[in-house]
């Protein structure tokens, strides 16, 4: 069967299985679909075994585009102040980065942040969150670990990426918009992000509405506690979103405090502890052992937590 239009012009239908995203523009036409449905059907099935064949790929791969991190030790000359005073940095030794999915875990305070902040910057994003093309600045607070880090990639080398930080999301929906108001802009940026303003929805609405409309196929998406403006119906959803990415050849790393995030089955988690990232498994973990602990006799827990000496 030969393509009636556009570049394909009168080649045999085959030549799309090598340009998967031309088939999918097409599909979405439905002007084909009406003047030419036996062509259709033939391409959405070419689609479909495409995509098939490309999550089959991406699920069995050994690597993606981050590989590892480690300290250039050869650049310290000492420990002791902050952030190379954290136990979770100056025991970092070389860690392998899961080629899906990657958790850090850890309390508040440990260096899960810092640490996350410090990739994010090496891999050319802004400080405070956004794509590589975001350069806004309302504060600049980032530690200089970023200098000390060492970032093994492959040759493989991501189409689209974010970094999603909870405590600066607001800066970086209003850098949106500014964005997006300005005449010299172009096309509307918002279009990216579900066509509505960040700032008109709730904030557990647009994170959603962020992951669901921004992030795309093979992507590098680097997230601080997403879950801070979600609810836990909308991290279950989040799951079928990474699920989805992962698929589409996407990689995450992700730090959390939610039992929830954390389950995601093709992933490598990370606990900060004193000797530093400890790999350990889902139930191992003192974010599963909590939640578990307190949802199974919660009225034990609340009578020992609300308990007055």
């Amino acid at each position: 069967m030969k393509i009636p239009f556009g570049k394909y012009k009168n080649r045999d239908i085959d030549v799309l299985e090598n340009d998967l995203s031309y088939a999918q523009w097409i599909v979405s036409q439905k002007w084909v679909e009406q003047k030419y449905p036996d062509l259709y059907a033939e391409i959405v099935q070419i689609v479909e075994e495409g995509l098939n064949n490309l999550s089959h790929q991406a699920l069995n791969a050994k690597e993606n585009f981050l590989l590892s991190i480690a300290l250039k030790e050869e650049k310290i000359e000492s420990f002791d102040a902050y952030p190379l005073s954290l136990p979770v940095v100056k025991n970092l030794d070389r860690t392998l980065l899961h080629p899906h999915v990657t958790y850090i875990i850890g309390e508040n305070g440990s260096g899960k942040s810092t640490l996350l902040e410090a990739l994010a910057i090496t891999q050319g994003f802004n400080p405070e969150g956004g794509t590589v093309n975001f350069t806004f600045s309302t504060r600049p607070s980032h530690s200089d670990l970023y200098q000390y880090l060492r970032v093994a990639k492959s040759h493989k080398r991501p189409k689209t990426g974010f970094f999603l930080r909870a405590e600066s999301f607001y800066n970086v929906a209003t850098a949106i918009e500014e964005l997006d108001n300005d005449p010299m802009g172009g096309s509307k940026i918002i279009n990216s992000y579900g066509k509505k303003s960040l700032h008109e929805q709730s904030h557990g609405e647009s994170f959603f509405s962020l992951m669901k409309y921004r992030f795309g196929d093979e992507g590098l998406y680097i997230l601080d506690e997403p879950e801070a403006a979600l609810s836990p119906n909308r991290q279950m959803a989040m799951l079928s979103l990474i699920h989805d990415l992962v698929r589409r050849g996407s990689q995450f790393i992700i730090a959390t405090h939610s039992p929830i995030l954390l389950s995601y089955p093709s992933s490598t988690i990370y606990e900060i502890r004193e000797g530093g990232l400890t790999e350990i498994d889902y139930e191992e973990s003192e974010t599963f052992q909590v939640t578990k602990r307190f949802l199974n006799d919660y009225q034990h827990m609340l009578e020992i937590l609300l308990s007055v000496e």
